[in-house]
């Protein structure tokens, strides 16, 4: 019997990484806390040294260099220490997709059918279960819009930070922005069916993708004389999905790469006055002062990459975001890499600093300008009295891979945890083979 006791004390007193569980559950309640001498990067372009921050009630309520009275507050001495703004993953499927397409469509909920999908919502699909989402957190990133898939007009992104049970909860934008996935202009061939000698039909892409674009353009037509009625015999939903677009108070996500594909983009602002963002926009560079005077925004697809065309050099990708911070577009870095799934998001900015950005500059492109294109400009995206207090502390630059180290984190104040699966798994085998 006392064999049977010890052996259930030690089921139940066995250390947690030795257990692969599901998920690490948020904190739910904000805490005030008084961060000290730390040196906080604004996400303006500003740097204060020995700075501290003090937060209450889930708000940021005071900033700078003086000493800060904060009786009852978590005190954290951050000497030596950096603190950013929470990181923005400016265009993902998280919460959407939890593995690649091989794995079947009970892991993909990112896609809808049909053509027109402008009412399809990417909130309600979102699973705030999902493990992708604490490894996000561990390398800074506390809040990802999430976009919707499948057919030419895709749906609604919402904006959702990254410490929530539900949906509910999650949503920080909600139905912000319609997204439209241009076609391609241009013939890919495939080269399997060169390969194995596959006859492939001869179609005119370039006819195709132009009588695709124009049924968009036709149904924006209809779509605005519809929100021009004050009062309709029946309600349309895909129409009333996109009446803010016409106010300008949502936006339009055109996922686009090539010049000729942004200069249509370019043809939707001058028809219909939309708030219009290049989601891609590799070749943006090529016009990068025909997107600023058009007011055109852009969201750098992926930086780790080779470029898009043949002619371009094969550092481009490093260094776009250089040329559009010079010509004065408003951007925003992204990780679109399916295999790191957003992780990777403030070393792609470290590589846009390190082909012509400052610092200060690569880190604004994933916190406040990114912030700014979606529209949360007033809530988070830098550290100011006023917004979400969603913090960062890391014992290195949050931009390099070899001495980002993130030990603290708040999103609205809360304090979250930094565990995940892979550290969980790192512990685990660790602990089997006797490393220390």
């Amino acid at each position: 019997m006392k064999k049977i006791i010890l052996k259930f004390i030690l089921t139940v007193a066995t250390p947690a990484f030795l257990i692969a569980q599901d998920n690490v559950y948020p904190v739910t309640t904000a805490t005030d806390v008084l961060i000290e001498n730390a040196t906080i990067h604004i996400g303006n372009g500003q740097v204060i040294e020995k700075g501290s921050v003090l937060v209450s009630k889930g708000k940021i309520v005071s900033v700078g260099v003086e000493t800060m009275n904060a009786k009852n507050a978590m005190r954290i001495d951050a000497n030596g220490k950096h603190l950013y703004p929470g990181l923005i993953l400016a265009s993902s499927t998280l919460g959407l997709v939890e593995m690649g397409s091989n794995a079947g469509r009970p892991m993909n909920d990112a896609s809808e059918i049909g053509e027109m999908n402008s009412n399809v919502r990417a909130i309600v699909a979102y699973n705030s279960d999902s493990k992708i989402i604490n490894t996000l957190r561990s390398n800074g990133i506390l809040l990802a819009n999430v976009i919707p898939q499948g057919g030419t007009l895709t749906g609604l992104s919402s904006v959702v930070q990254l410490d929530a049970w539900n949906w509910e909860d999650a949503a920080y934008r909600m139905d912000a922005g319609v997204n439209f996935s241009m076609p391609e202009l241009f013939n890919r061939p495939n080269p399997f069916a060169a390969m194995f000698g596959i006859s492939m039909p001869q179609n005119d892409p370039t006819k195709q993708a132009l009588e695709t674009i124009e049924k968009v353009k036709v149904f924006f037509r209809e779509a605005k004389a519809y929100a021009a009625e004050t009062a309709h015999a029946e309600t349309n939903l895909k129409f009333e999905a996109v009446k803010e677009l016409f106010t300008k108070t949502h936006k339009l996500y055109i996922n686009c790469n090539t010049v000729k594909q942004m200069l249509i983009a370019i043809d939707f602002v001058k028809e219909f006055g939309f708030e219009v963002v290049i989601n891609g926009g590799s070749d943006s560079w090529q016009i990068a002062n025909l997107l600023r005077q058009n007011n055109i925004s852009v969201i750098l697809g992926q930086q780790h990459s080779l470029p898009t065309l043949q002619d371009d050099d094969i550092d481009q990708p490093y260094k776009t975001a250089a040329i559009l911070q010079k010509a004065g577009v408003l951007f925003a870095i992204n990780d679109e890499d399916s295999q790191n799934r957003g992780r990777n998001l403030p070393f792609n900015a470290g590589t846009a600093a390190a082909y012509g950005l400052t610092k200060e500059e690569a880190l604004s492109a994933i916190t406040l300008n990114a912030a700014k294109i979606l529209g949360i400009e007033n809530r988070t995206g830098s550290i100011e009295v006023g917004k979400d207090a969603n913090l960062v502390l890391s014992e290195g630059d949050i931009l390099d891979m070899r001495s980002s180290k993130i030990g603290f984190a708040l999103i609205q104040g809360r304090v979250i945890s930094l565990d995940d699966k892979h550290k969980q798994l790192y512990e685990r085998y660790k602990h089997k083979y006797g490393l220390k």
